[in-house]
């Protein structure tokens, strides 16, 4: 599963701390499906890990069914609510479902995958609320969630596939225009 992180200021009249939308697998793509979570407020690994914890329970929640596109809310005080929606493979009727996951639940979720993911989730925060992004730029990085790890068997580890890292370094060396210049002879 590939996973879109961005960071947005919080909305004055809502203490929503992210929202979660997930983006279905093509069947002619050769991509996983995107989960895309905007964090809103200040980026930690607490508020990272609620909003994947978010997808993996719903996940467990919903019917097996290819193409499944799911929108949360994820708040401090209720939890995640949402619904998700995808096509019956026999008829071709919409199903839509509505999701309320308990904030017990999600935070036991989230303490798994701090558990297991810690460190680069940490590294995702951190690299969104870094002070030195361009002006005018959205806050946005993008991970993988290794191959095996989800809401089945409740955590894993994350693969920094997009090299999040290694961005964010050109990015600052951009930003200060360096380049290695060398004279000929």
């Amino acid at each position: 599963m590939d996973v879109l992180v961005r960071l947005e200021a919080r909305p004055s009249d809502s203490p929503v701390l992210a929202h979660v939308n997930s983006i279905p697998v093509l069947p002619f793509g050769t991509r996983s499906r995107r989960e895309v979570v905007t964090l809103y407020g200040e980026a930690d690994a607490q508020s990272l890990a609620l909003a994947l914890a978010a997808t993996f329970e719903s996940e467990r929640m919903e019917a097996s069914a290819s193409g499944v596109v799911r929108h949360l809310g994820v708040w401090p005080d209720r939890g995640a609510v949402g619904d998700s929606a995808w096509r019956d493979g026999a008829t071709g009727r919409l199903v839509t479902q509505d999701l309320d996951i308990p904030l017990d639940t999600l935070e036991a979720r989230a303490s798994e995958l701090l558990g297991d993911c810690g460190p680069t989730l940490r590294r995702v925060a951190a690299g969104l609320a870094m002070p030195d992004w361009p002006e005018g730029t959205d806050r946005a990085l993008t991970f993988s969630l290794a191959s095996g790890t989800g809401g089945a068997n409740g955590g894993g580890s994350l693969d920094d596939e997009a090299g999040t890292e290694s961005w964010l370094d050109s990015l600052r060396q951009a930003d200060a225009y360096s380049y290695d210049a060398t004279e000929a002879d």
